[in-house]
């Protein structure tokens, strides 16, 4: 990445993504308001971890739930708890699902489960995909939104479709919901009422929510009995946890009510996009506060063009850009608290001047 690219971003003056800086400033607010007497929890017990995990169950409808230090330990041991239960050590998620792409093969090397990949990497999974199957499986994964191919949904009936298929059919259904919440708005649902079609769920409390790092998983009390096992057999369970516990109940608080907000200035930022020539998004319509913005411009060529932009206007769009081929390229948004700190003004010339410079390549 260019340094004259990451310089500029970093110095203006206004960023329209996400809630701001990962900075220690994140953790002390958070804190600020607790008692500084208060017990932490340890090695997984104590009333710090129990309250927010009792909290987090009612809150996703479920029976029990358990706090992990990362989604990437909580979705293996729940698929692993799944394998074994059916003992059958095959599971199904999208080509590009997390599992598959970003944790070195995790899966299949700690655990010795084989992933049967459905649909292309292009679109969702379909009804479709799940009832043609060659091979059983024992779960299958779907991930809510799909965040590689810019966070879409299906429609709500299909996830109905789904479900029932499953549950006929004795498979069991997981959910990726690392950005649960923030889709909430667009399905019109409570989160139990989504979860309530998956037998077990895990959700990010650093993502939308604002926390330090962390996930909740959640499902039936045998499964998280048995998730706690596998927890501490992760080496999971740290002597504590609570910076973590704490931060992400403090910003849950502060955000779940926000994020029909966040989904109502995505849709807005989007169409900011797709005014601009040669600059579209995907989804066209943002479904959560997330969406990808392709440029019809290379990498290198973009990080140049919107490092003058960001110097010209003070409005930092994104620090990161990626190259799709050597023809074009595209960056993540996520609509946060940082949107509406944004001089109206400010941004509308922004775009305006983005929407030149591309006319201009």
């Amino acid at each position: 990445m260019s340094g004259t690219f990451t310089k500029a971003f970093k110095q203006a003056d206004y960023h329209v993504s996400g809630h701001g800086s990962r900075n220690l400033q994140v953790l002390k607010d958070a804190l600020e308001s607790y008692d500084g007497g208060m017990e932490s929890d340890m090695y997984g017990s104590g009333k710090v971890i129990k309250d927010f995990q009792e909290k987090m169950a009612e809150v996703l409808g479920k029976e029990d739930a358990v706090f992990f230090p990362s989604g990437t330990m909580a979705q293996q041991i729940a698929l692993r708890i799944w394998c074994d239960e059916k003992g059958l050590k095959r599971v199904a998620y999208h080509p590009l699902c997390h599992l598959e792409i970003h944790e070195e093969d995790g899966l299949k090397e700690l655990h010795h489960i084989k992933p049967v990949l459905l649909a292309d990497e292009s679109r969702l999974i379909a009804l479709e995909d799940v009832v043609n199957m060659k091979e059983e499986i024992a779960c299958l994964l779907l991930e809510l939104p799909q965040r590689e191919i810019g966070g879409q949904l299906p429609d709500y009936s299909t996830l109905e479709e789904i479900s029932a298929y499953c549950r006929e059919k004795g498979i069991k259904l997981h959910m990726d919901g690392a950005r649960l919440f923030e889709i909430l708005p667009f399905y019109q649902k409570s989160a139990a009422e989504v979860c309530s079609l998956f037998d077990s769920v895990y959700v990010s409390v650093y993502k939308g929510i604002g926390g330090i790092a962390g996930a909740v998983l959640a499902g039936g009390k045998d499964f998280i009995d048995k998730s706690k096992v596998w927890k501490r057999r992760h080496g999971g369970d740290l002597i504590s946890l609570y910076p973590y516990i704490l931060s992400a109940d403090f910003y849950f608080g502060q955000r779940q009510e926000k994020m029909a907000q966040y989904y109502k200035e995505a849709k807005e930022l989007a169409g900011f996009y797709n005014e601009c020539h040669r600059v579209s998004t995907r989804p066209a319509e943002p479904v959560s506060n997330m969406f990808h913005v392709h440029f019809e411009a290379p990498k290198e060529t973009m990080e140049s063009l919107l490092a003058g932009l960001y110097e010209e206007t003070g409005i930092g769009l994104s620090g990161h850009i990626r190259e799709i081929n050597e023809q074009t390229s595209y960056f993540e948004v996520s609509a946060g608290d940082l949107y509406g700190k944004v001089p109206e003004e400010k941004l509308k010339c922004a775009f305006q001047k983005l929407d030149e410079k591309m006319r201009g390549l």
